[in-house]
């Protein structure tokens, strides 16, 4: 039988509860949200957080302005976020780089600590590698592809957009898993990595399907493979990576883009924003956009955007050591 001291506890759980909900529900920002993007206006995370302004917009009330502050490899602008008051009027649309990679490549030259004074608000969506490779390249599949590597053990190498980024953790644990050397090429940029295979420099890229698909579409470039362990909806044809060999069966490497937060903003207000993003992703003209530039809608509770991140920045440091990736002075 429950005691008077049962029903007291469990009513007093209800009212907090309840109290919580409303406080989530009832977030009234009365000045406009700041949403601070690392990256230039165009890209990807840019056009993410300005997709994602509207309904923020439209369910909060007041406007939504994305700031551009670049540099520093996107660490300038989460700094920024993870030292503003807690308020939710300052968000951080971020990329797995500066919120789980960089703090393992620039230990000394960061100002905060990403998962200690960010909190995951919501993961937007998953952005897997395409592996593609020059069109008269003897290779069509995954299969293929990590056979002609052992093959030419030393021989190959292939392109990314940067050093420490995750196209090139993508190949280096492949390199890792499979026992194949292909060799890294960095580059600056995606579009120069891409534009090297199809003109034959190096043998393949590790790159976003954004990058790649002008040259897919008009016959210069094959893609082989994907960094996920679905196969993506834009490329229903291609094979996972984790599929093309018994060694690599769990591999799976992705960028992904996610709403941020300084650490101490309360729970309620974390999980409105949370909803509102998952309505919005669950729009279909909006998940087309993404779809459209290579990303794979994600919808997680806040949680559930804690484990992932804390576990992607545990994945990410294992990569950088073994494979002894240096960061750019």
């Amino acid at each position: 039988m429950l005691t008077r001291r049962d029903v007291m506890a469990a009513a007093g759980l209800a009212v907090f509860a309840s109290a919580d909900g409303a406080c989530a529900q009832g977030f009234s920002p009365d000045r406009p949200i700041r949403m601070i993007v690392g990256y230039p206006a165009g890209g990807g995370v840019d056009l993410v957080a300005r997709l994602l302004g509207e309904p923020m917009k439209a369910a909060l009330g007041p406007s939504v302005v994305v700031e551009n502050r670049t540099g520093a490899s996107a660490m300038i602008a989460a700094g920024t976020v993870a030292k503003a008051p807690p308020d939710g009027l300052t968000l951080l649309m971020a990329a797995s780089g500066e919120v789980a990679i960089n703090q393992h490549l620039y230990k000394d030259k960061m100002s905060y600590d990403p998962l200690r004074e960010l909190v995951p608000v919501a993961l937007v969506g998953i952005v897997p590698c395409v592996v593609v490779v020059a069109a008269n390249t003897p290779v069509r599949t995954a299969a293929e592809l990590v056979a002609y590597a052992r093959a030419n053990r030393g021989k190959l190498s292939f392109s990314s957009s940067g050093i420490g980024n995750p196209q090139q953790l993508a190949g280096e644990l492949m390199n890792s898993m499979a026992g194949t050397n292909v060799l890294h090429v960095p580059y600056r940029g995606s579009a120069p990595a891409v534009t090297d295979v199809a003109t034959g420099a190096v043998t393949m890229s590790f790159s976003s399907l954004a990058a790649a698909l002008p040259l897919m579409q008009d016959g210069r470039l094959r893609a082989v493979a994907v960094t996920s362990r679905e196969r993506m909806p834009q490329l229903p044809d291609v094979a996972p990576l984790a599929e093309a060999a018994p060694e690599l069966k769990g591999y799976e490497l992705l960028n992904w883009f996610g709403l941020f937060a300084p650490a101490a903003t309360p729970e309620p207000v974390i999980a409105r924003f949370n909803e509102i993003v998952g309505t919005a992703l669950r729009d279909k003209a909006i998940s087309e956009k993404l779809e459209a530039q290579g990303i794979v809608p994600r919808i997680l509770t806040p949680a559930q955007a804690r484990a992932f991140v804390a576990s992607e920045a545990e994945k990410f440091g294992k990569i950088v050591a073994q494979a002894n990736i240096k960061a750019e002075n």
